[in-house]
């Protein structure tokens, strides 16, 4: 039976987002694990800002350091998540899987959301 996906929150290297959302990618392939994962979040806004009377547009992290993962966890994309260059762990200070506190979904999505509002406020 397979479990619901839920939203984690990993904590990263500060500056290594990128890199590890395309690494976990990447082993998510290798070991055939894609049932078990789902997205892979890096919050960000859009911010608009007038420099020297140029508007320029810049994507700003809400959170660095930290990326949000949406997995079925157990003890094989637990590990799979740890074992990932420039991950430090996943928040919260469970020392097994079924101890990590999920995120709710209405928390990504006001996440996400908010994401979106960015690019409209000037």
């Amino acid at each position: 039976m397979a479990m619901a996906k839920k939203w984690y929150v990993v904590h990263t290297y500060s500056g290594f987002e990128n890199k590890v959302k395309k690494s976990l990618e990447e082993r998510v392939r290798q070991h055939s694990l894609q049932d078990a994962f789902g997205e892979v979040l890096i919050p960000m806004e859009v911010v608009q800002e007038m420099v020297k009377g140029e508007k320029k547009t810049s994507k700003r992290k809400f959170f660095p350091g930290y990326v949000l993962v949406q997995m079925e966890m157990d003890d094989r994309t637990w590990h799979l998540v740890k074992g990932t260059a420039k991950v430090t762990g996943f928040v919260g200070s469970a020392k097994v899987p079924k101890d990590v506190p999920a995120i709710s979904d209405a928390e990504v999505a006001r996440l996400t959301s908010q994401i979106s509002e960015g690019t409209l406020k000037p």
